[in-house]
């Protein structure tokens, strides 16, 4: 006995129950779709045998129409015969009875035929009728199922995506953030840093410049008063 009939014999609030309880709704569901094709088999089958019962039930109704048919114009033809002075008509009578009384028997026998064929009618409308609604069932489920993997993919895509993140270690993210800020900030403060050290050796080598001009313009003013020289005559 498959789970779905186990279920069935358990109350409704049970069923519900286990249901929520359940891991894998797909394999459940594939399982349950499974199940229902092999009732469609076995109910297939049952199918197909009252269906070769009824076309050989009403073989056999038209078999003994034929029969009774045939057994009265038998009684006719003896009783035609002792007519006709062929046969005597104690013997016609004797033979035209028995024709009879087989006729009474194929006739009863065929009124049997025709209410149990019109009641195995009924069944095998039955039958097709949960032939119907088991393909119907089938044929929806795996509609179901198809939608259900579908989103069992979104969902185990978005359930991946929300673990990622609830695992995610938020402070070392934030010190990672902290630390790439200050980073850029020390980057900037080095750049910073490197112009104004540029620009202080500019400015120092012009002072040096400046400084060795006014000695050089001294040194020159001493000479030129040693060779008694002056600055209008140079």
């Amino acid at each position: 006995m498959n789970i779905f009939k186990r279920l069935l014999k358990i109350g409704q609030s049970e069923i519900h129950a286990l249901v929520d309880k359940m891991e894998d709704p797909i394999s459940m569901t594939e399982q349950g779709i499974r199940d229902l094709k092999e009732e469609l088999a076995t109910t297939t089958e049952q199918y197909a045998k009252a269906k070769a019962f009824q076309i050989r039930s009403e073989n056999k109704i038209e078999e003994n129409k034929q029969k009774t048919k045939q057994l009265e114009e038998k009684a006719m033809q003896i009783l035609l015969k002792a007519n006709a002075g062929e046969i005597t008509a104690e013997v016609a009578n004797k033979l035209a009875k028995e024709a009879l009384l087989q006729k009474k028997e194929f006739s009863e026998h065929t009124l049997t035929l025709q209410k149990q064929a019109k009641d195995h009618k009924r069944t095998l409308e039955e039958i097709a009728q949960n032939l119907e609604i088991l393909q119907l069932n089938i044929s929806k489920w795996e509609k179901e199922l198809t939608t259900l993997r579908a989103k069992q993919k979104v969902s185990a895509a978005s359930e991946l995506a929300n673990k990622q993140i609830a695992n995610m270690d938020n402070n070392s993210t934030i010190d990672m953030l902290e630390r790439l800020k200050a980073k850029v900030a020390e980057d900037a403060s080095l750049a910073d840093a490197y112009g104004e050290i540029a620009a202080q050796n500019a400015a120092d080598k012009f002072n040096q410049l400046d400084e060795v001009n006014k000695v050089v313009a001294e040194e020159l003013n001493e000479l030129k008063k040693q060779i008694g020289l002056n600055d209008e005559n140079i």
